[in-house]
This record gives C-alpha cells, sequence and structure tokens, in this order.
C-alpha cells in the first residue's frame, strides 16, 4: 500500500457516532500536552477533548469526535516523509506538514462516508527516534465547524514525544499485576492493556540479541484438557519472528492453581538468525486466557529461565 494511503488509513482504527454539536468559534488548545496512559505520543487536545476511555487519546463527551494516539515502527515515518516528497498528491490525498518539538509531522486529511453520514479524517506520523509516532483523527461533519481544519493543525503543532513510559504507569494498565521484573530494564507497553514486553534489549539493539518476555491476555481456550496440548502447540506456532520452529517440549502444569500448559520450542529468530530457546505458558480462564512468552539466545538459556519463572510466579490478579 502507498504509505500516504496507508497514513490515511490509520483512522479506519476510530469510529464515530455523528452527533450534533452545533456551530461556534473553533475551539482553543486545553493547556499544557497530556499524555494518555502508556503512550509515548502526547498533545495539547482541544477544548471538549477529553481522556477516552476505550482506547489510548481523547474524545469529545459525547464520543463523537474521537483523537487516538499509537506508535508504528521506526522506518515508517521516513517511508511516509519521502513518498509525500516524490508524489506530493497521490490517491487524491494532499498531503500537509506542520511543525511540532519532536520535527516536521506529516498529515492527510480528507472526507469520507461513514455509514450515511460524513466524517472528516485526519492522519498524522511523526518521527520519534527509535520509533513513528501517529495521531489519528475523526470529526463529523456536523462538528467540522468547531473542530476545523486550523484548528486541527494546530492541536497537531502541539505534538511531543516522550523517550520512556514511567514503568509503573505501563504495569498499572494490565488487567493482572507484575510484581517481580526478575531484573529486566527495559518495560514497554505493545498493546495498552493488552500486552506488555520486559526486555535486557532495547528498539535499537533489537530484543532477540538478549532474553524478553511478552506477556498479554489472549481467549479463554479450550475447556477441555485434552484438547489444551493441540492448542497451545497451535499458539506457539504463532509467535512472533520465530522461524525454523520446533517444539521440545509441551505439557499440562498447574500456574498459580489453574490449569496450564507448557511449551518449549527450540527456534532462530531476529534479523541476525539468532538461535533461541522460546518458552510458553498458558494459563487457562473462564473468559480469557494469560500467554506468558520468555525467548532466550541459546547460549544464556540456563541463567534466563529461572528469570522467566520468577515473572511468572509473580502475576496475581487485580
Amino acid at each position: 500500500m502507498n504509505p500516504i494511503r496507508r497514513l490515511s488509513a490509520i483512522t479506519l482504527l476510530v469510529t464515530a457516532t455523528c452527533l450534533a454539536l452545533g456551530a461556534g468559534l473553533p475551539p482553543a488548545l486545553a493547556g499544557d500536552p497530556i499524555f494518555p496512559p502508556g503512550a509515548r505520543v502526547g498533545m495539547t487536545p482541544l477544548v471538549g477533548l477529553g481522556p477516552a476511555k476505550a482506547f489510548p487519546g481523547f474524545e469529545t463527551e459525547d464520543q463523537s469526535v474521537k483523537v487516538v494516539v499509537g506508535e508504528f515502527p521506526a522506518e515508517a515515518y521516513s517511508d511516509v516523509a519521502n513518498s509525500f516528497k516524490a508524489a506530493p498528491a497521490a490517491d487524491g490525498i494532499k498531503p500537509e506538514s506542520v511543525e511540532t518539538s519532536a520535527g516536521t509531522a506529516y498529515y492527510t486529511i480528507e472526507s469520507v462516508k461513514n455509514g450515511a453520514n460524513t466524517v472528516r479524517r485526519y492522519s498524522m506520523i511523526l518521527p520519534g527516534g527509535t520509533f513513528s509516532g501517529y495521531v489519528a483523527v475523526q470529526v463529523p461533519e456536523n462538528a467540522s465547524k468547531i473542530y476545523t481544519d486550523d484548528a486541527v493543525r494546530q492541536m497537531f503543532a502541539s505534538a511531543v514525544i516522550r523517550k520512556q513510559v514511567p514503568v509503573e504507569e505501563q504495569l498499572d494498565l494490565m488487567p493482572f499485576k507484575i510484581t517481580e521484573l526478575s531484573a529486566f530494564g527495559n518495560v514497554r507497553t505493545l498493546a495498552p492493556g493488552v500486552a506488555i514486553i520486559l526486555a535486557d534489549g532495547d528498539e535499537v539493539t533489537g530484543f532477540e540479541a538478549a532474553p524478553f518476555m511478552v506477556i498479554g491476555v489472549i481467549g479463554s481456550g479450550p475447556t477441555q484438557p485434552e484438547d489444551r496440548d493441540r492448542f497451545a502447540q497451535q499458539v506457539a506456532t504463532t509467535i512472533p519472528g520465530v522461524r525454523d520452529a520446533r517444539i521440545t517440549v509441551s505439557e499440562p502444569m498447574r500456574i498459580d492453581g489453574a490449569p496450564g500448559y507448557e511449551t518449549r520450542i527450540d527456534a532462530t529468530s531476529g534479523k541476525d538468525n539468532t538461535a533461541v530457546t522460546v518458552v510458553q505458558w498458558l494459563r487457562f480462564g473462564n473468559s480469557n486466557s494469560l500467554r506468558i512468552i520468555g525467548s532466550a539466545p541459546r547460549d544464556q538459556w540456563t541463567k534466563a529461565f529461572p528469570r522467566f519463572r520468577a515473572v511468572r510466579d509473580g502475576i496475581q490478579p487485580r
């Protein structure tokens, strides 16, 4: 997909019901920049926008105007910037730019149909160093006289980046408590309230070259014990970045008193084809299951595995 079109498509992440807001003067910015919980992208929201309840960002009280913030890989920004310069009006969408404290940001504006209603969609990408920040805004037509193109541009110009999110802020978003970090120095939210990574490496050096863990929730899984082995092995094959995988262990166990499953894999991972050993623990629940993944280079496995187990045993319900 063309990067300009891809940037525009970001706004499909948000939906809005067109509710009448009435006409008025363009709203002013509401104060100092605000970072949604767990996010590395923040901004000064326009007056009338408060913290969103169901996603990282802001929304009006009636939830008709939405602002979503998030992240893309670092290279996404340069891809979009190069496309903007090479094809300034690709796919009929005129690109715009605005200066922010993080650097030049690029954004698009388009009017599209959302069911029977027309909405104005804005998509912005900005540099974050080790990541690309993005902001998607959706304004229904009957709010466009208040939340104008100029007002949204003013909000985009206020965008800021923070390199790190406080660890406790990230942990507080998860639906479970992580009481033991086992000396992992890098903690980063992958999806707010859904998945988190604990790592010795980082986005610059790469996670695969050192031990790391991914902890999150998935669907509830099979209710019958005899179906759990097949389910655990199938889920293990979906671990991102793992290639040439060979399952070496797959067996039931109890995790914190609940039925669980342990699966171990020998594989290669990362751009350097690092030989790794991976463990996946599933703790089955009624409404969802806890999934814990630990990965380490094979020559570091012996020291890494007790750390993985300590983190697993320190996870508690809220």
